[in-house]
């Protein structure tokens, strides 16, 4: 299968490298000059995936249109925030084709609040879209460490395709027909990470990271509710899973901005050093607007997006939370 991959992050490159090992013909786009370069000359994305060896198969290329070029399928692995932009590019190149899209995106556009495969079916009409979502860190999947991932859509045949294009001895693709569900919990497991992380960077322990996780699970199913998606979705790979994993491993660019935000350190100061997104710093601000609008209560959610926009005092935050009334476990 011909494959276009759009973006050559780390989670883009890897994306685009597994599939060449799975024997399907790659090529990826990415913006930067060097990483073109690098991955054509060295195999190896030296700005994003550094000390990974890619497949010698794997092209990379300038133009969007030469990615999408006589493409059966598209891996679509822009910031949430730049799909419209990116992916508007994309159906100029692709003209009257119309090949399954995968995203690899985690968040909500900040002005629509639309999700990512809703602004797909704007951008790119008649396209089948797949969410492919789940627990994974780029770099041990490059690494080729066991990893579990679902794809969702409402077109089964898609999903059914991108499982089969995906898989293999150490990538495991599940389906699902809760595009909602899995998009929400892939976007709002990044703002509890955030959380997460500020309450490590602070030093409290084991203790409220596990509070964190569990009460940030109740409120992200309590938005998907509202919205219509299917609870169960919350306690599988992209709710609890991906949940888990986020405000956990030290890999998760959310949690270790959170640790930092801990520690002292201004957003301006951090976000000024990387060149990684964060998603969930948008995110926070998109979701909170989003479930005042639904009358949905996020409490950490809340605070969060006080820590990271109003300057609010982390722990002023963490003890706001636990002061607030008291209530039963289940609640809506």
């Amino acid at each position: 299968m011909r494959v276009g991959v759009i973006g050559a992050g780390s989670w883009g490159t890897t994306v685009a490298n597994l599939l060449c090992h799975n024997g399907h013909v790659v090529c990826i786009w990415a913006r930067e000059p060097e990483v073109v370069a690098s991955i054509n000359d060295q195999h190896e994305n030296v700005l994003y995936l550094e000390g990974v060896t890619l497949e010698p198969s794997l092209r990379a290329v300038a133009t969007v249109r030469e990615a999408v070029s006589g493409a059966e399928m598209l891996v679509q692995a822009a910031p949430s925030h730049a799909v419209r932009a990116v992916t508007t590019e994309v159906a100029a190149g692709l003209g009257t084709a119309r090949p399954i899209v995968i995203s690899l995106s985690k968040g909500l556009e900040p002005e629509t609040h639309e999700r990512v495969s809703e602004i797909l079916g704007e951008t790119l009409p008649g396209c089948p879209v797949v969410i492919l979502s789940g627990p994974s860190f780029a770099t041990e999947v490059a690494d080729r460490h066991p990893t579990a991932m679902v794809a969702a859509s409402s077109d089964d045949a898609a999903a059914r395709a991108v499982q089969q294009a995906c898989s293999n001895a150490y990538f495991r693709v599940y389906r699902s027909d809760d595009v909602l569900g899995v998009e929400l919990g892939g976007a709002l497991k990044n703002v509890i990470a955030i959380a997460a992380g500020i309450a490590d960077g602070l030093g409290l322990g084991h203790n409220p990271r596990a509070a964190l996780i569990t009460r940030g699970l109740a409120e992200i199913s309590r938005l998907g509710a509202a919205l219509g998606a299917n609870p169960v979705t919350f306690a599988g790979l992209t709710g609890m899973g991906d949940l888990v994993l986020t405000c956990t491993g030290h890999l998760s660019r959310n949690r270790s901005l959170g640790v930092e935000l801990g520690q002292g350190r201004t957003l301006q100061d951090i976000l000024a050093e990387r060149r990684s997104v964060a998603e969930g710093v948008k995110t926070a601000k998109t979701a909170l607007e989003l479930a005042e609008e639904l009358g949905v209560e996020m409490p950490i959610t809340r605070e969060v997006e006080r820590i990271l926009f109003e300057g609010k005092d982390p722990r002023r935050a963490i003890r706001d939370l636990m002061e607030r009334e008291l209530k039963a476990e289940q609640w809506r």
